[in-house]
């Protein structure tokens, strides 16, 4: 006996593939501006109406006939490459693969109106009531059990202002599209750049024609750019000519940038929780967010990143398909996957190094595990910066504070500074910290001053009483009026390690003499010279480790 046995889809299988598998509306809108640049349309417009709850999205492409809405559209799993073809009539790339992102429609509305027409028929289309699907898949009906409804004359007001398109009216839309206007117009202009590969492909929202505007103060809190392989695209274009721009060179076929903000909240997306990333685009297309946390480098730089890396190899006509069904992602184990991520950390390596240069010439912090400079300078230099914000902060209140030949003027004499600041204030908080542990030492073990370290003592006691004296200060300006705390390194160093022979016992006294003069020079805010920095710097160690033998004796 001969049984001629079929397949039977349940409808269920809608939500397994993927009917509730979409998460944002930013991935819904990909899938509908996806078709629309399938279909060679040259404008997409997305009406949005958070008052009732709707939205719309048309565009002026190819526009579908009876047969391709009932075997194509309506058909899961079709797919536009199946004959060969991987490329539109007006030879744009495919962006459909696997025929299920039309899914994508049924997730953020109760109803989903869909209406098309070519130039030589007339409008096809129908409804998708959601409730009434519902209903069929409890029910388990297979696919062909499930009529779609009937269109409105409303459906066809809009599609009948083109000779062609497709009309998609999404009633009663979910929390899928809580998000403000503004956010979705910024995002559109973020993550689909379709017009890099036909700038005659229009994107509007609510009238307004998608472009590099409205990412107009991303572009005002970008720091540095570093651009991969000379891309050409708009939102670099408008970008400050005072912005710090590195062109990196790949030996893969890959485009792109990555940039940094002057501050990691610049990154946030106002009103949501999501923040900019490095993300994968392929076509055009946004394929995966935050690749950078494929190889995760646990700097600070990655707080201050957003860029975008174009790979159109990765869908290259005939390839497998390696994007996941959500469309969010891509299969892990691909070859050109993985010469793409081992490139990206590489780029990466470059950018974190140049990033700390680029920070500290701005006069901002930089990477505090970059071991370019040590901890104490690059401690230093942030100190030295904090302060200079605070004195340009108070200067804006001056009038002349626009005049920008003198703010020139005035930073390279602040860049020149900050080099020096990175030696004078950690050899200041050395002697600081060294000179007063003596004080410590000496107090501690009760010593007494000899008469020739009290009548030093005096003589300072006396000037600066004198000095107080002719600015009319009544108050105390030191913490204690003890004779130690008018004596320097030198009568402290003779009081407690006096060598016997300077020019061969290993003591205090001996490296106090020649650390004198540099030290007063520091101490007076001076800037000095090469030498005398080698030299105060071998006293200095020399003197931290007398000091430090010292204090470990102490009982």
């Amino acid at each position: 006996m001969k049984n001629n046995f079929t397949f039977n889809i349940s409808l269920s299988v809608l939500n397994h593939l993927g009917r509730n598998l979409y998460r944002n509306i930013i991935t819904i809108l990909g899938e509908a501006i996806s078709n629309s640049w399938d279909a060679d349309a040259k404008n997409v417009w997305i009406n949005i109406n958070k008052n009732n709850n709707s939205m719309e999205i048309i565009d002026d492409g190819t526009g579908m006939t009876y047969e391709d809405f009932q075997n194509k559209f309506l058909k899961i799993g079709y797919s536009k490459r199946k004959n060969g073809d991987y490329k539109t009539e007006s030879g744009r790339p495919f962006i459909g693969r696997k025929g299920i992102g039309k899914l994508a429609l049924l997730s953020c509305a109760q109803r989903i109106h869909v209406a098309s027409k070519t130039k030589e028929t007339d409008y096809v289309g129908g409804v998708i009531d959601n409730s009434s699907l519902d209903e069929a898949i409890n029910d388990d009906l297979n696919s062909q059990e499930y009529v779609l409804e009937n269109l409105t004359s409303d459906d066809l007001t809009s599609l009948n202002k083109l000779e062609k398109g497709t009309y998609i009216f999404f009633e009663s839309v979910n929390e899928v599209i809580t998000n403000t206007v503004d956010y979705i117009k910024k995002s559109v202009a973020l993550y689909f750049r379709f017009s890099l590969l036909d700038e005659n492909f229009n994107i509007y929202v609510n009238g307004e024609k998608i472009d590099e505007e409205m990412l107009k103060s991303l572009a005002e809190d970008t720091q540095f750019i570093w651009i991969i392989n000379n891309i050409e695209d708009p939102f670099i274009n408008q970008l400050s000519s005072d912005i710090e721009k590195k062109i990196l060179k790949s030996d893969i076929n890959i485009k792109g940038y990555i940039a940094s903000v002057n501050k990691p909240s610049k990154l946030k997306i106002r009103g949501t929780q999501e923040k900019l990333t490095i993300d994968l685009f392929v076509n055009g297309r946004l394929r995966e967010k935050d690749i950078l946390r494929h190889t995760p480098t646990s700097r600070i730089v990655e707080n201050y990143v957003y860029g975008q890396i174009h790979f159109d190899d990765l869908d290259s006509g005939d390839t497998q398909d390696i994007f996941t069904s959500s469309r969010e992602g891509i299969i892990s184990d691909n070859h050109n996957y993985k010469l793409l991520l081992n490139e990206v950390e590489r780029l990466f390596k470059i950018i974190i190094d140049d990033w700390d240069d680029l920070r500290r010439e701005k006069g901002d912090d930089g990477d505090p595990d970059n071991m370019k400079i040590t901890p104490k300078k690059r401690k230093a230099q942030e100190l030295f910066n904090t302060t200079i914000k605070e004195m340009k902060e108070t200067h804006k209140q001056n009038s002349d504070y626009k005049n920008i030949k003198k703010n020139q003027l005035v930073d390279e004499w602040v860049k020149s500074l900050s080099t020096e600041s990175e030696y004078n204030i950690p050899s200041y908080v050395e002697c600081f910290i060294a000179e007063n542990l003596l004080r410590k030492y000496i107090i501690h073990n009760k010593m007494e001053l000899s008469d020739e370290a009290t009548k030093e003592a005096s003589k300072w006691k006396k000037r600066e009483k004198e000095n107080k004296g002719r600015a009319n200060i009544s108050y105390d300006i030191r913490e204690s009026m003890e004779d130690i705390y008018y004596l320097d390194m030198k009568y402290l160093s003779n009081f407690i390690d006096k060598a016997s022979d300077k020019n061969k016992d290993p003591a205090l006294s001996r490296s106090s003499d020649i650390y004198k003069p540099v030290r007063d020079a520091v101490g007076h805010t001076s800037i000095i010279t090469p030498t005398a920095k080698q030299q105060l710097s071998i006293e200095l160690e020399n003197i931290k480790a007398r000091v430090m033998d010292l204090i470990a004796k102490v009982k």
